[in-house]
């Protein structure tokens, strides 16, 4: 049995733009095609994109998953102990995280001191306090939470304008980056990763690369942050964890 582009991206959670790019760099080309002349992917070929994903989600760079899964000599069980035992690490350092997170928390609510004519002209449609009661639920404890309303309960008007203004000029920088083909293990796409994590600490709490990792997982993960960087252009947020992932590998080695 085989399977069209399409409903591989289904079973993958992928877009067909992602199996496009793979096949085009060699790294998962379709086993079989049609008389028309498109993609069909066969059990082989699902069970490759599976090692792919895994590597990926692990932050391995593009090129190093071919390396590993091309390698004769690998043993496709070696390769689903490694992947274990990483992920089994991780979720170790996240649990580790999380606890953490949750002992050193200690504001209660947004404190953007706006009236409600300022809050529009700032950010529009964009509430900043949409999601206020989910936050302090979340991570109403933590330590980075709290720093975070000391903060924003100091802002002015212009200040507000000043941060929006410099993510909107982010977004358009990272947007062009993209266009251009930058990877997001190159030094221009690091460099960026780089900027948004200082912006972080410079408007919100300190943001050590650990926890920028972090995010970054929940921007790929969490469909509201998904959808705010992806309006930016589309496939921004993997492309923007990708980079988070490998500036930090770069910059704490």
């Amino acid at each position: 049995m085989s399977y069209s582009v399409g409903q591989v991206a289904g079973f993958a959670g992928v877009t067909v733009r992602t199996l496009h790019h793979y096949d085009d760099i060699g790294l998962l080309a379709p086993g079989e095609r049609s008389h028309a002349g498109h993609r069909r992917y066969n059990d082989a070929d699902l069970d490759r994109l599976q090692q792919i994903l895994f590597y990926r989600e692990l932050g391995f760079p593009l090129d190093e998953v071919a390396a590993l899964l091309d390698d004769p000599a690998a043993d496709p069980r070696a390769h689903l102990r490694r992947q274990h035992e990483l992920l089994t690490a991780r979720i170790e350092k996240l649990q580790k995280m999380a606890t953490a997170v949750e002992h050193a928390m200690e504001a209660r609510k947004m404190g953007i001191d706006l009236t409600p004519e300022e809050r529009f002209e700032v950010f529009g449609e964009k509430d900043p306090e949409q999601y206020a009661e989910e936050a302090e639920q979340r991570w109403g404890g933590t330590e980075a939470y709290a720093e975070s309303q000391r903060r924003a309960a100091r802002y002015t008007k212009d200040d507000w304008k000043r941060l929006q203004a410099e993510v909107a000029a982010w977004s358009e920088r990272y947007a062009a980056l993209m266009a251009a083909g930058e990877p997001p293990s190159g030094e221009a796409a690091t460099a960026m990763a780089e900027e948004h994590r200082q912006h972080i600490c410079t408007w919100y709490y300190d943001c050590p690369y650990e926890m920028h990792v972090a995010l970054a997982e929940m921007y790929v993960a969490d469909e509201r942050f998904k959808e705010f960087y992806d309006t930016m252009r589309p496939g921004l947020a993997e492309h923007l964890r990708d980079a988070i992932t490998a500036n930090a590998a770069r910059r704490t080695s």
